[in-house]
């Protein structure tokens, strides 16, 4: 016994240093799996991005070292079950401080008319620098926590291999890039799409989009995104630990199908394009609830009513006392526009998208665009019964229902790893 204890420490040194080696090897791999849409033949359309595209190869450099150098430490190891989820929410809370002196800061620099301007801007850029820094070291003992504990659900829900969940699970709070999603006018579908530096204004934005459907005719959106699925995955800044949790579990799926049939044809077709996204949206959901249930019970959320599929949205008009519900009307607009594009009325499509972006303004949701490409975008994402953004499309249908076949998510996901098409995941359901 004696003997088995001296040589621990070396083990666990080894078995470290093979992680670390592991990690930035899937990095690696990953990050070139990323950079196989620059070589397709909408590369002229990059004349108007390359001076703000992402560089992915340093970010992902230093993220990969920055994790395995928490790998190392393990810090939060040091600490019990319960203070390690008390230190996540000791972190939700420290970013909604930081994100509230934020909005200080910007009121005390734009309010018209205030008084005490020069000494109110001083004191709160102070303020928010000290409380930045604490938000700072706390982020990375918070990561490695949620990391942690996510693991220890996926290999609880089968998902572990010896105990070990491969990819081994990394994310990293950071500015996520812009997307830039580039779809013909005439049908709904992703041709090309691009990571863009975080933070463009929106004149930059419209000037991208403006450009390329000039000079090519083409529907274009420069879109901000939740998560991104390089390695470690990227997620933004958030106080929502649930939507936090979820998009976490999300972007490890994408991670984890990367390495099956399903996940390297992403990019195949729009059908596997949505499929990976919805499986990944229905994952992450239901890893994340697994997580709040096992380490922050009190965030756990209320169940819900959610009409099954074959209940059908009414077309009539709004009355002027029935509330507006984004998701029924954004799927009746989608809904139109299919048809108006099956008709090759592409210029009534684009006239009626504009109308209805406007619908949606005067009822409180400010889409700054609605085109081809905003429909290829979000109608990728269906996983709730209803349609939205996806209007009719029969894939994320066929998921929802090949999904309630199996008890275990872990099951599911076996299931579906090797689909290389759409006729496939049919044939799975006959």
């Amino acid at each position: 016994m004696g003997g088995m204890r001296q040589d621990a420490p070396e083990f666990d040194w080894l078995a470290k240093l093979f992680e670390i080696i592991f990690v930035v090897l899937i990095g690696l791999v990953l990050l070139s799996g990323s950079s196989l849409q620059a070589a397709n033949p909408y590369e002229a359309m990059r004349r108007y991005t390359r001076e703000v595209e992402f560089d992915f190869s340093q970010w992902t450099l230093d993220a990969l070292f920055q994790k395995a150098l928490g790998a190392s430490l393990k810090a939060e190891k040091f600490f019990t079950p319960t203070r390690q989820s008390q230190i996540v929410e000791d972190y939700i809370t420290q970013v909604r401080l930081v994100g509230r002196l934020e909005s200080d800061l910007q009121n005390a620099v734009s309010a018209p008319r205030l008084t005490d301007r020069d000494k109110l801007i001083p004191a709160f850029r102070a303020k928010l620098n000290n409380e930045q820094n604490t938000l700072d070291h706390l982020s990375l003992l918070a990561e490695s926590i949620l990391q942690t504990q996510t693991e220890h659900t996926l290999a609880r829900m089968g998902f572990g291999l010896g105990g070990q969940v491969l990819p081994p699970l990394l994310y990293k709070v950071t500015p996520l890039p812009m997307n830039l999603i580039v779809s013909p006018r005439e049908k709904i579908l992703t041709v090309f799409d691009l990571s863009l530096q975080p933070g463009l204004d929106v004149l930059t934005r419209d000037a991208i989009e403006t450009d390329i459907f000039e000079k090519f005719h083409y529907s274009a959106l420069v879109e901000p995104v939740g998560g991104l699925g390089a390695y470690p995955t990227m997620v933004m800044r958030t106080s929502d630990l649930n939507w936090l949790s979820e998009t976490i579990a999300h972007e490890w799926i994408h991670n984890y199908l990367t390495f099956h049939p399903l996940g390297i044809r992403y990019d195949a077709s729009p059908q596997m394009r949505t499929i990976n996204e919805t499986i990944a949206s229905l994952a992450g959901k239901e890893i994340s609830l697994q997580v709040l249930k096992a380490f922050y019970p009190s965030r756990v959320p209320l169940p819900h009513f959610v009409f099954p599929p074959q209940i059908t949205v009414s077309r009539a008009p709004l009355s002027p006392s029935e509330p507006f519900d984004f998701r029924a009307q954004m799927r009746l607009t989608r809904v139109r526009v299919d048809e108006l594009l099956a008709q090759n009325r592409v210029e009534d499509a684009e006239t009626y998208m504009e109308n209805r972006r406007s619908d949606f303004w005067a009822n409180g949701y400010r889409l700054r665009k609605i085109n081809q490409a905003y429909f290829a975008f979000y109608g990728s994402y269906n996983d709730t019964p209803g349609g939205g953004a996806s209007g009719d499309d029969p894939v994320g249908p066929a998921v929802q229902a090949l999904r309630a076949r199996f008890t275990a998510l872990h099951d599911f996901i076996r299931a579906v790893q090797g689909l290389r098409s759409f006729a496939a995941l049919q044939e799975k359901l006959q």
